[in-house]
């Protein structure tokens, strides 16, 4: 069965794991997705993520971070740009999600990366997603 919009499908698993308090949860692998996690795992949003190849197909094992008393670390994620309605920006209209206390998850020339990281390089690119 195809997916029309795997990025999405990522985000909705990580956030119905998150609602129900599981701290595992599996997803479908891809490169995009994996760069996706990368940086959610640099930003502190989730513990780890574990790529399992099984000849062509793949699934990623997410660990989602919780805090001390259980409390969620990951309070929102939302797909910004989705396959029927793309979001380009430049590097000076990157958002500054929740005042710089979220993150925007961009796609530019130079790979996958933080909407701080690509306005520090100057580039602009798609943004995927924003997380708080």
């Amino acid at each position: 069965m195809s997916m029309t919009d795997p990025i999405a499908d990522l985000l909705t698993r990580i956030r119905n794991a998150n609602a129900i308090g599981s701290r595992k949860v599996k997803a479908p692998y891809s490169e995009l997705k994996k760069s996706i996690l990368k940086i959610l795992k640099e930003q502190g949003y989730i513990v780890d993520y574990d790529p399992q190849m099984d000849g062509s197909r793949g699934t990623l094992d997410i660990q989602l971070k919780f805090g001390p008393d259980g409390e969620k670390v990951i309070q929102h994620i939302q797909r910004v740009s989705s396959p029927g309605r793309r979001v380009f920006m430049s590097s000076k209209k990157i958002p500054d999600v929740l005042n710089g206390l979220g993150i925007a998850v961009v796609s530019t020339s130079q790979g996958v990366m933080s909407g701080q990281e690509a306005k520090k390089l100057g580039i602009g690119g798609e943004v995927l997603c924003e997380v708080w």
